[in-house]
């Protein structure tokens, strides 16, 4: 059995997906950009302010379903451009323990929704 997990805090989907599905103790975030909650804009001012947006997101749907980036097991980062890598990384780790950091991959991709730069998608666990 699966939990749709949505929260005002996060972006609404902008398609046929749901923000996360909780199936047991394993929370399946969607991919989420830089889609500011409160206005349903983009920001993409810098590749740091657009990360932190990204992370933001995240954190509140990690939040809605009980859980902290501390509970995060996996991560998948996609960039349009490796040269934002270290950047991207820098906002990321911010945002996580190193010492229990979760398993993670960041691919260079053609082009991303909305014409954005960065998109992480997450896998929790309670």
């Amino acid at each position: 059995m699966k939990t749709i997990i949505f929260t005002e805090e996060a972006p609404a989907p902008i398609g046929p997906y749901n923000q996360a599905i909780l199936v047991k103790d394993t929370l399946y975030i969607s991919g989420q950009i830089a889609i500011n909650p409160e206005t349903g804009d983009i920001t993409t001012n810098t590749i740091e302010i657009e990360t932190i947006q990204v992370m933001e997101n995240l954190k509140a749907i990690l939040k809605a379903a009980n859980m902290t980036f501390e509970n995060v097991i996996k991560s998948t980062i996609f960039i349009t451009d490796m040269k934002d890598f270290g950047s991207i990384n820098s906002v990321y780790g911010s945002y996580l323990n190193e010492k229990t950091a979760p398993a993670r991959e960041t691919v260079q991709v053609a082009g991303l929704p909305k014409n954005v730069n960065v998109e992480i998608s997450m896998i929790a666990m309670l």
